[in-house]
C-alpha cells in the first residue's frame, strides 16, 4: 500500500521530458522518489502506469499514475498549491505561457528529426531550415511575455516556471549535440533572447541539480550513432 504523500516518477536520466518533470518537483520544493528505467527492457510497473503510450516520464502520486510531461507540470502545480507558482495566476498569462511552451515542443521535435538524420548519415537541409526559421519567429515574437521585454532574472527567491521550464529542456543540453555534429541549434549571435534566457537558467541551483552531465550526453549521442549508422557491407 502506498504510503500517503507518496511521490515516485518513473524516467530515464537522458530524457529531456523526463528533466522537466524533474524540474517542476526541484523547484515546487517535492520530495519524491527517483525510478531509472530501462526502455529496452520496461518495467512491468511501467506498463502497468502507462498501457497507452509505454514511456517516461510517468508519475505516482499516492498509488495513481500521471503520464505526458506537461500533463505532469501542470498536475503538480494544481496539487501542491503553495508558491512558487508554475503557472501564473492570471488566465490571459497562463494561456500564452502554454501557447508558447506548445510551440517550442514543436520545434523541439524538429531537432530531434535533424538529429537523427544526422545520426543516420542523412541530408537534413530542409529540416534545418525549418527549424531555424521556428526558431527566429520565437526569438521576434516570445518577448511578447517577458516584463518591459527584459530576461527573466531568478534571483531573489524568483523560481522557473512552466514556460523556462520547457525552454530549458529543449535548449538546455544543445551543446552535446553540437560537440558532436557540429551543429549549433541555436546562438546568441541569431537568438539573443533565447539564449540570454537559457544561460540565465543554467544558473538556478534547482536546475543544475537536475541537468545531466554533458560528457554523458555526448557518449550516448555517439553511441546512438554508431548503432543507426549504415553497415558497410
Amino acid at each position: 500500500m502506498e504510503e500517503e504523500n507518496s511521490v515516485k516518477l518513473h524516467g530515464v536520466w537522458s530524457s529531456p521530458y523526463v528533466l522537466r518533470v524533474k524540474l517542476a518537483l526541484k523547484i515546487k520544493g517535492i520530495e519524491f522518489e527517483y525510478i531509472e528505467e530501462d526502455l529496452g527492457n520496461k518495467s512491468e510497473l511501467l506498463l502497468q502506469y502507462n498501457p497507452v503510450h509505454k514511456k517516461v516520464p510517468v508519475l505516482v502520486h499516492n498509488g495513481l499514475p500521471i503520464a505526458e510531461s506537461s500533463v505532469i507540470m501542470e498536475y503538480i502545480d494544481e496539487v501542491w498549491t503553495d508558491p512558487p507558482y508554475l503557472l501564473p495566476k492570471d488566465p490571459y498569462l497562463r494561456a500564452k505561457h502554454r501557447f508558447w511552451a506548445a510551440y517550442l515542443q514543436q520545434v523541439s521535435e524538429l531537432l530531434g528529426k535533424s538529429l537523427l538524420l544526422m545520426t543516420e548519415g542523412k541530408d537534413t537541409d530542409d529540416i534545418v531550415n525549418e527549424y531555424r526559421n521556428k526558431m527566429d519567429v520565437a526569438e521576434e515574437l516570445i518577448k511578447e511575455i517577458l516584463p518591459n521585454n527584459e530576461i527573466p532574472c531568478f534571483q531573489d527567491n524568483i523560481k522557473p516556471g512552466y514556460l523556462d521550464i520547457m525552454l530549458y529542456s529543449f535548449l538546455g543540453t544543445s551543446d552535446a549535440a553540437e560537440e558532436l555534429f557540429g551543429f549549433k541549434p541555436f546562438t546568441a549571435e541569431r537568438y539573443p533572447i533565447l539564449a540570454s534566457w537559457t544561460k540565465a537558467l543554467s544558473e538556478v541551483p534547482e536546475v543544475k541539480d537536475v541537468t545531466p552531465p554533458k560528457s554523458k550526453l555526448v557518449e550516448l549521442l555517439r553511441t546512438m550513432r554508431i548503432n543507426y549508422l549504415p553497415q558497410k557491407p
